[in-house]
């Protein structure tokens, strides 16, 4: 909605693209990507709605190096990290994953409970 801040995932890790409105709000090119775990459509430079999902499974090489260069050249560059997805932080009986480590950014600042 008009007015409200514009979230994406990828890698688990939650950006607030708002700055990028004209690339990912309503209407714009990479909207499809907005409000989800987009990383697999990250790696392949996919919109197709089959790729709009957490799962790397069966991603070559060549895409995941795309993925790790996106999200660290561009999501992490240009967009503040508001969260994380449960995938990031809970294992999969929802017990807290001890090998969780917030990304590095000056402005984040994780709770202790996490």
């Amino acid at each position: 909605q008009e007015g409200q801040p514009i979230y994406l995932a990828v890698k688990g890790v939650v950006f607030d693209v708002t700055s990028g409105k004209e690339f990912y709000g309503k209407g714009a090119p990479y909207n499809a990507l907005v409000g989800k775990d987009s990383t697999r459509a990250v790696a392949k430079m996919s919109l197709d709605p089959a790729d709009l999902t957490h799962d790397i499974t069966g991603l070559t090489e060549e895409e995941l190096k795309s993925l790790d260069d996106t999200f660290n050249n561009v999501y992490k560059a240009k967009y503040p990290i508001v969260g994380y997805t449960s995938r990031r932080i809970l294992n999969e009986d929802g017990s807290p994953n001890l090998d969780f480590k917030p990304e590095d950014q000056p402005h984040f600042d994780i709770k202790d409970e996490f």
